[in-house]
C-alpha cells in the first residue's frame, strides 16, 4: 500500500466501505486508517477483507461479511458496526460490478446483478446508516464512474447504474443537508485495481489513454482514494452534491482526438 499522511483527521471517527476488499475500496481503507479512523470494510469474501485489514498493522480495520445487494444482510452488517462501535461517521459506497454487453447482447440476469449491486446497494446500505449519520452530522461518500458523466462503449448497465448513483447523491444532498449530513460523489476513470488489470494490458486501450487523458496515464487506488477522505473529512465542510472526476482529465475533453 502506498504511504499515506497521518495527521489523526479521522480520529475517534468510524467509516463503513463497502467493496473494501480490493481495488479503490482497500485504498480509501488504508487512507482512513492512516488518518485514525476505525474502519469497517464490507464484502462477500472473508478473505479477501482479511488481507486489507492486516496490511496495515496496529490500525483497526475489520472485516464485516455482507452482500450490499442483499438489503436485510446490509441492513444488518452497518448497524452491528454502529452498535459496536457507538458511532458511524462516515459511509463509502464503493462496492460495484461489471457485466459488460450491449443491450441486445446482456441477459437479464446480468442486468438485475449491476443493477443491484452498484444502485440498490447505495440505497440499502444509505438507508440503513442515515440513523447514525444524522446523530453526528456525518457523511456519505459515493464511488461513482465517469460512465456516470458519460456513456461507455458495450457498457449500458453499468452505465446507467453508475448514472443514477450520480443523481441519487446530488438527491440525498438535498434531502439531508438540513440535518448536517453532506452526501458526495467521485467519478474515477481508468483505475489501476485488479478488475481492471486485463484492460489495462490491452496495448489499443493504452494507446487511448495516452489520446483520451489529459494527464496520460491511468490512476492509482490511493489517489481516487485522497478524494473520498478529502470530501469526508471537514475540509469539505461546505461541500454537498458534489460530482467530482478523477480520472486525469478524462471528462475535460470534447470528445475529439487528440491531434497534436
Amino acid at each position: 500500500m502506498d504511504k499515506t499522511p497521518t495527521d489523526g483527521r479521522f480520529r475517534g471517527k468510524v467509516v463503513v466501505i463497502t467493496g473494501g476488499g480490493e481495488g479503490i475500496g482497500a485504498a480509501a481503507a488504508d487512507r482512513f486508517a492512516a488518518e485514525g479512523a476505525t474502519v469497517a470494510i464490507v464484502g462477500r469474501t472473508k478473505a479477501k477483507l482479511d488481507r486489507v485489514a492486516a496490511q496495515r498493522q496496529g490500525s483497526t480495520i475489520e472485516s464485516v461479511v455482507a452482500d450490499v445487494s442483499d438489503e436485510e444482510e446490509i441492513s444488518r452488517a452497518i448497524e452491528a458496526v454502529a452498535i459496536r462501535h457507538g458511532r458511524l461517521d462516515t459511509l463509502v459506497n464503493n462496492a460495484a460490478t461489471y457485466g459488460p454487453g450491449p443491450i441486445d447482447q446482456i441477459d437479464s440476469a446480468t442486468w438485475r446483478t449491476v443493477m443491484a449491486t452498484n444502485l440498490d446497494g447505495v440505497f440499502f446500505a444509505s438507508r440503513a446508516a442515515l440513523p447514525h449519520l444524522r446523530a453526528v452530522r456525518g457523511s456519505i461518500v459515493n464511488v461513482g464512474s465517469v460512465a456516470a458523466l458519460g456513456g461507455e462503449w458495450g457498457m449500458p448497465a453499468y452505465s446507467a447504474s453508475k448514472a443514477a448513483v450520480g443523481n441519487l447523491t446530488r438527491t440525498m444532498a438535498l434531502d439531508y443537508g438540513s440535518d448536517g449530513i453532506r452526501v458526495n460523489a467521485v467519478h474515477p476513470g481508468v483505475t489501476h485495481t485488479e478488475q481492471q488489470a486485463a484492460l489495462l494490458d490491452n496495448d489499443v486501450v493504452r494507446d487511448g489513454i495516452r489520446n483520451r487523458v489529459a494527464l496520460g496515464r491511468a490512476g492509482q487506488p490511493s489517489e481516487v482514494a485522497a478524494v473520498v477522505a478529502f470530501l469526508a473529512s471537514d475540509d469539505a465542510s461546505l461541500v454537498t452534491g458534489a460530482q467530482i472526476p478523477a480520472d486525469g482529465g478524462t471528462s475535460a475533453t470534447s470528445g475529439n482526438p487528440h491531434l497534436g
